[in-house]
C-alpha cells in the first residue's frame, strides 16, 4: 500500500500528494558513478561544496552541519585545498610564533612522514578513520609508541589550525587515540641515598652540576644553560632564564617554551658553598687557557670552555652512581628526587610545582602521586595529634 499522504481531487478520486522538490539552496544528496554517496551545497559566491560519505545518513549529517553553518556565516570551505598544500600554509604561518626546535619538530612530521601519504588528498575529506589507519601502519613499521603520539599531537595541532582559519568544522586526529604508552616508573633517590650521592661527589669537576640537579631538581638543558649572570651567590638565589639546545652539530642557548619554566629559585646553602668552589675551579680553568674560552658565560662547561654534551653528561651520571655504591638511576631521576623528598619533608605541592617549573599542579601531583600514601599517613598522625588531648603530666 501506498504509504504517501493522500488528498481528494474535486472529481471525488483519491491521489498520492506529490512530494515537494527541494528548494534552491537547500542542497541535495545522490550516490555518484561510483556508488559513493555525495551531498552538494550551494556557496555565497555560487560555488558549490561537495561533501562525501560511505552511506547517506553519513552524508546527510554532513549536510545538515554545512547549511547551518551557511545560515551562521561559518561554512567551513578548504576551496579545493589539499592536505598537502595546507600543512605547507600551516609551517609557514606558525613559523614565527614557535620555537626553533618545536617548529622542526613538526616540519620533520610533516614532511617524513605526513606528507608523503595524504599530500594530495582534499582537505575537507580526510576522515578519523584515515588518521587512525595512518598511526597504526606507522606503529606497526617499528616506530616507536611515543614517536606515534608526537605524530598524531602534530596532526591535532595542525587540524586545530584548519578549524580557526575555516577550512573544516573538524578535527579528525583529535577524534582517534594514539597508541598506549608505558609509563617510565620514577625511581628517586630516598634521603640517605641523596646523601650518599652527595657525599661521593665531593672533588669531582662536576660536582656542582649534579648537586643542583639534585637539590633544586633543574631540567638537564637549565643546568647546562644557566650562565653565571643569572647566578647571585651573594643573595642566594638563581634564575632559570635560558636552556642549552643542540641542533645540527652546535649549541644554542634559547628562551624557555613556558613561562612557568622561567623561574627563580632560591638556594639551599650547601649548593651556594658547592658552585663558589666549582667557580673558582673554573676560573683557574679559565686562566690556563688564556683568552681561548667559550663567550657563553656558562656555568657548567668542559675544561675548554665549550658546552657540555648532554648525552654524555646523562651517561656520567651512572659511573658516578656505580662510585657511591647506589642503584642505577637516569640523570632525569635527580630531578625526580628532587621533588620526591621535597614532598615528604610537607613542602606544598604549589611550591614544588613552583620550583620544578610546572606550568599546572595537576603535572605535579600526577607524577608524583607515588608519594601521596606517605603525605596522607603524616596528615593523619598530624590530626590525630589535635584531636587527641594530651595526658596531663603526674605530679
Amino acid at each position: 500500500m501506498d504509504s504517501r499522504p493522500h488528498v481528494e481531487s474535486r472529481f471525488g478520486c483519491i491521489r498520492p500528494l506529490k512530494a515537494s522538490k527541494r528548494g534552491n539552496g537547500e542542497g541535495s544528496i545522490y550516490a555518484n558513478t561510483r556508488g559513493v554517496w555525495t551531498g552538494v551545497v550551494s556557496l555565497p559566491d555560487g560555488r558549490r561544496k561537495y561533501m562525501y560519505g560511505g552511506t547517506r545518513e553519513e552524508v546527510r549529517r554532513k549536510l545538515a552541519l554545512a547549511l547551518a553553518g551557511r545560515e551562521k556565516g561559518e561554512l567551513a570551505d578548504a576551496r579545493g585545498r589539499s592536505l598537502g598544500e595546507y600543512l605547507d600554509e600551516w609551517l609557514e604561518a606558525i613559523k614565527p610564533a614557535v620555537s626553533d626546535w618545536t617548529y622542526r619538530g613538526y616540519e620533520v612530521h610533516v614532511r617524513v612522514h605526513i606528507k608523503p601519504r595524504f599530500a594530495r588528498m582534499p582537505l575537507e575529506r580526510l576522515e578519523p578513520s584515515h588518521v587512525q589507519a595512518f598511526l597504526n601502519q606507522k606503529l606497526a613499521g617499528g616506530l616507536s609508541p611515543k614517536s606515534v603520539r608526537n605524530l598524531r599531537a602534530t596532526f591535532r595541532a595542525a587540524l586545530n589550525q584548519a578549524i580557526r582559519w575555516g577550512f573544516i568544522h573538524r578535527n579528525a586526529a583529535a577524534l582517534v587515540d594514539g597508541p598506549r604508552v608505558e609509563r617510565y616508573e620514577i625511581q628517586p633517590l630516598t634521603p640517605p641515598e641523596a646523601r650518599q650521592f652527595l657525599t661521593s661527589l665531593r672533588g669531582h669537576r662536576l660536582e656542582a652540576l649534579y648537586s643542583v640537579a639534585l637539590a633544586i631538581g633543574l631540567r638537564r638543558c637549565e643546568a647546562l644553560g644557566l650562565r653565571w649572570q643569572d647566578v647571585d651567590l651573594d643573595m642566594g638565589y638563581l634564575r632559570v632564564a635560558k636552556q642549552l639546545k643542540r641542533s645540527k652539530g652546535t649549541y644554542e642557548l634559547r628562551d624557555p617554551k613556558s613561562r612557568a619554566s622561567r623561574r627563580t629559585i632560591v638556594l639551599p646553602p650547601i649548593i651556594i658553598d658547592r658552585l663558589r668552589e666549582h667557580r673558582a675551579r673554573q676560573l683557574t680553568e679559565r686562566g690556563s687557557r688564556g683568552g681561548n674560552w667559550n663567550n657563553l658565560d656558562l656555568v657548567f662547561v668542559r675544561p675548554d670552555g665549550k658546552p657540555l654534551d648532554p648525552t654524555g653528561i646523562s651517561k656520567l651520571v651512572h659511573r658516578l652512581l656505580d662510585a657511591a655504591r647506589l642503584p642505577q638511576r637516569r640523570l632525569h631521576d635527580l630531578r625526580h628526587s628532587c621533588a620526591t623528598l621535597l614532598l615528604a619533608q610537607g613542602v606544598s605541592a604549589r611550591v614544588v610545582m613552583e620550583i620544578l617549573g610546572h606550568s599546572q599542579i595537576t603535572t605535579t601531583m600526577n607524577t608524583y602521586m607515588h608519594v601521596i600514601p606517605e603525605m596522607r599517613r603524616d596528615a593523619a598522625a598530624k590530626i590525630q595529634g589535635v584531636l587527641i588531648e594530651p595526658p596531663t603530666p603526674e605530679r
